[in-house]
């Protein structure tokens, strides 16, 4: 049976998602490594996590309207080409200043790559595949954090960390003319003429969208936090060796983050009703399992294992996710459905910059038990605010 075209179009565009995170994971391999060679703790960690994700916060409505205004090919281009050339600068860099200002380029520059994700899926899908087509970006974004700890696993014992930065970037700069190539050929899905426009002003006066952009902030706590805490929590919590924790654990919780990406896609597809109201549902679901899975991290008794519960955990945030990011385009149409990705975007990133140095601190205090604690309950909240601020009508 051959594949239709837009499915087509939709694969190739996921490998840009798995070059953002392959580029912004390095860091997260490769922190026990940079933390000893600058001296940092982990509050310093969190702080540099925080700065990239304010400039991520700021510039990803910006890249949005962009998007939007240019259309997917140009801004993809831009954002993917950019953020390349960010994380070779990032393997060039020698000292602290330099390695900072490349993170700062390379959060400008994936500010567009989740709102590019969420064109490319309005441009292509029609509005019930939308929910799976954000869940194979999802598998995007944990081949991508998967590719990470292996690639710096494999390059810093023989290389040196740097040369983890360098190979990354390359493949970046290859996708770009691949993606052009197909896009030129792949159909897109008809404009209904019909379908009401809404106004970036009508957006911002809307309750749905803040209670939107407020639900993303409390329910991405879990992402963040396995995004970026994976390989420090094994290593301090287990002692373990950073490139061992990333040859023989780190990449299991993307894996399995994978699974729950391609079931809330699923299973919102598959629920009857209004298509909005099924991504509240799933979000819903995913909501109870998460709380439970990351709350029992800290308990359990193998590094094995834990990794196998932030999996879990990690899994049911990316169900949560891939529903959150399709609501935009079901509420506020094709033509702005790149700012409706870039809001969430952004507000994932302000979210971000203030709770990774928070965790930063309570990690030198108390360690990840507490943090744990208190993350798992912040997405039951968010679902609760999603319901709150619905709009009927």
């Amino acid at each position: 049976m051959k594949l239709p075209g837009r499915w087509v179009a939709v694969g190739i565009f996921v490998l840009s998602s798995s070059l953002n995170y392959l580029d912004r994971q390095l860091f997260s391999a490769l922190a026990p490594v940079i933390r000893g060679e600058f001296g940092w703790t982990y509050e310093d960690y969190g702080r540099v996590v925080s700065y990239f994700s304010l400039v991520y916060a700021i510039a990803a409505p910006l890249m949005g309207l962009v998007i939007d205004r240019i259309g997917l090919n140009a801004g993809v281009s831009l954002a993917v080409g950019v953020w390349s050339l960010a994380t070779v600068w990032t393997g060039w860099a020698r000292e602290l200043g330099g390695l900072i200002a490349s993170r700062f380029l390379l959060g400008a520059a994936q500010g567009g790559g989740v709102p590019a994700a969420g064109k490319a899926m309005s441009t292509y899908l029609e509005p019930r595949e939308r929910a799976l087509g954000q869940g194979l970006s999802q598998v995007g974004l944990s081949i991508g954090m998967i590719a990470a700890p292996l690639l710096a696993g494999f390059m810093e014992p023989r290389f040196g960390w740097r040369s983890a930065f360098l190979a990354g970037g390359v493949l970046g700069l290859f996708w770009v003319p691949l993606w052009l190539f197909v896009a030129r050929g792949a159909p897109r899905q008809k404009v209904d003429p019909q379908q009401r426009k809404f106004a970036v002003t009508e957006m911002l006066r809307s309750r749905g969208y803040w209670g939107l952009v407020v639900a993303t902030m409390l329910v991405m706590t879990v992402y963040s936090l396995w995004s970026n805490w994976t390989t420090p929590y094994l290593v301090k919590a287990w002692g373990m060796e950073a490139n061992v924790v990333n040859r023989t654990l780190a990449w299991i919780p993307p894996l399995i983050g994978a699974v729950g990406g391609l079931l809330g896609g699923a299973v919102s597809m598959r629920m009857t009703g209004a298509v909005a109201d099924a991504r509240r549902r799933a979000v819903l679901y995913g909501g109870l399992a998460v709380a439970a899975a990351t709350a029992l991290v800290p308990f359990v008794g193998s590094p094995l294992l834990a990794a196998l519960c932030i999996g879990i955990s990690y899994s049911c945030a990316t169900m949560m996710s891939v529903n959150l990011y399709a609501l935009p385009l079901d509420l506020f149409g094709v033509e702005r459905a790149a700012f409706g990705a870039a809001s969430l975007t952004g507000a994932y990133g302000l979210m971000q910059t203030v709770i990774s140095p928070a965790i930063g601190y309570v990690v030198d205090v108390h360690g990840f038990a507490p943090v744990c604690l208190a993350v798992a309950m912040l997405p039951l909240a968010g679902v609760g605010l999603l319901y709150l601020t619905r709009e009927r009508g």
